[in-house]
């Protein structure tokens, strides 16, 4: 009976703590975009995050390896199943588990394989005490030996219910997009404009769908909504039969992932935004995000109209066998961009259009580049049959896309909010919105990431850039400080003017709490990485 109750204790403790390390490890799977070779690399890639882990596991091992009696072993266990319950439980995380169908089914897999491996477990245990055993157990500790390994290799099992459920997501996301399709069919006279680009993308969707609201009933993908799934979900959850356009942002890691996407949707008209070194992790090199970004090109119908960034030296180095509008900054555009007055108050500028026409707008926005995501979305509207100067009221209207240069005021403080805005050309353009402010200039940041090979370099760029601009540095991980640190130190930004935080609450507090000698502060938010960095 005591052992019968001790086995008990020990299978409720390890379900505890399985569940817990499940629901940790669907959350990082999630956060790495339910990709199993990404979360492969992930897992060792983050080895010493499971530190604690494995070591609890090993010590499992050990202690019911030795020979003495099962009572024993499953005393020495017990606590330690309990460590891993403390081990694994919640943590704060900056973006949570959401639970989406896909993790909910995913939960039901683990539960059912879970249920197979206990039952195992169990008529292992009864077979001990029988004279004639159901499993034939080599050594009596065959059920909590199972019971550990259970749990030592659990971070894998997200993997293996990945491949377990791969045909039926297969199934039910072709379903979807089926269903998609069939609903922009019946969408009558639907434009569907495709935006993509290495950055910008999301910026020039938001003031393109305010530019056409003057005129058009207008649907995009929310936030950042820029994936097969998140297209599909935007057009089966809000598509409506009295929508005129739907502007489209399309995301890619992959070669092949606009092309996916305009499979579904189907564009009109296309802009890309920008091309430069995105997710290189994945890409490899820059010719394959050029050749994947120009998958929209090639998806446009023979009359469909293309808007290129005229200012982008690597859309320029691609070239496009197709006619297309430019849009630029004081260069040779079909859409130019000239005059432009830049100020912590907003920004003002000329836009000169193919044929001569010209238009002088003012907005809220601030930055070179804001003016040139603006000036794009100029380009698609004024084609898309709105005079320009219809436009002035809508581009005083505009708003920065959420997490990307937004600006607001708290205690007295001026925050510039670019958490979700990265890159090498979008730190540039933060930087230099950051210049234009009077006060004590402080940058937050963790620095870039998914840069491949140049990743290290462009951080220490990113130091360097920074260092003739702040006033004070505050980074964010100490891993993830090195080269942004070594950037600043070669412009011998002095030390004494650097913080390096654990988390972005500890950088936080730091800036808060310090002295300026009266000067107001202007934090510059510079990218928020998740969890899974």
């Amino acid at each position: 009976m005591i052992i019968a109750l001790l086995y008990a204790l020990n299978a409720a403790a390890f379900l505890a703590a399985f569940i817990l390390s499940q629901i940790d490890s669907l959350h990082f799977f999630q956060l790495n975009s339910y990709r199993f070779d990404t979360h492969f690399k992930w897992i060792f890639k983050n080895f010493s995050r499971y530190l604690p882990h494995n070591i609890l596991t090993v010590l499992m091992l050990i202690a019911v390896l030795f020979e003495y009696s099962i009572q024993l072993k499953l005393i020495v266990t017990l606590p330690l199943f309990l460590l891993a319950i403390y081990y694994e439980r919640p943590k704060k995380a900056k973006k949570p588990l959401v639970y989406t169908a896909r993790v909910k089914r995913m939960l039901v897999t683990t539960g059912v394989l879970l249920c197979a491996g206990l039952a195992l477990c169990t008529l292992t245990y009864i077979s001990l005490f029988d004279n004639q055993p159901l499993l034939q157990p080599g050594k009596e500790t065959y059920a909590l030996v199972i019971l550990i390994l259970m749990y030592g290799f659990s971070q894998f099992v997200v993997l293996i219910v990945n491949l377990v459920n791969k045909p039926m997501e297969k199934s039910i996301n072709l379903h979807y997009t089926l269903d998609a399709k069939r609903i922009l069919r019946a969408c009558d006279g639907l434009v569907v404009i495709g935006v993509t680009g290495s950055y910008g993308k999301t910026s020039v969707k938001y003031y393109l769908n305010t530019l056409l609201r003057a005129k058009y009933n207008v649907l995009m993908t929310p936030e950042s909504y820029n994936t097969p799934m998140g297209v599909v979900k935007t057009i089966r959850g809000s598509l409506k039969p009295t929508h005129e356009i739907f502007i489209c942002e399309m995301g890619a890691k992959w070669v092949g992932d606009i092309k996916e996407l305009c499979n579904i949707v189907h564009p009109h008209h296309g802009v890309i935004t920008s091309i430069g070194p995105q997710h290189l992790e994945t890409f490899k090199s820059l010719e394959r995000v050029m050749k994947t970004k120009f998958e929209l090109a090639d998806a446009l119908p023979e009359h469909g109209m293309l808007f290129l960034n005229g200012d982008d030296e690597n859309i320029r180095a691609h070239g496009c066998n197709r006619p297309y509008f430019t849009y630029t900054i004081g260069g040779r555009g079909n859409y130019t961009a000239t005059d432009v007055s830049v100020s912590d108050r907003g920004t003002t500028f000329t836009v000169t259009a193919p044929n001569g026409e010209r238009e002088t707008y003012s907005t809220r926005l601030i930055g070179r580049h804001n003016v040139l995501n603006i000036t794009g979305a100029i380009a698609v509207a004024n084609q898309m049959g709105i005079p320009l100067a219809d436009l002035k009221g809508q581009v005083r209207k505009l708003e920065g896309a959420p997490h990307r240069l937004e600006l607001s005021e708290k205690n007295g403080v001026t925050i510039i909010d670019d958490a979700y805005n990265a890159n090498p050309s979008g730190t540039k353009a933060a930087l230099e919105a950051l210049s234009l402010f009077d006060g004590y200039k402080i940058l937050v940041t963790p620095g870039m990431v998914e840069l491949g090979e140049q990743q290290e370099e462009l951080n220490r760029v990113f130091g360097e850039n920074a260092a003739a601009v702040c006033d004070y540095v505050v980074l964010v991980g100490q891993k993830q400080a090195v080269p942004i640190a070594a950037g600043l130190k070669a412009r011998a930004y002095p030390d004494e003017k650097m913080f390096v935080a654990d988390t972005i609450q500890q950088a936080l507090a730091h800036v808060y709490a310090l002295t300026t000698d009266g000067r107001k502060k202007v934090i510059l938010l510079e990218n928020d990485l998740p969890d899974n960095y």
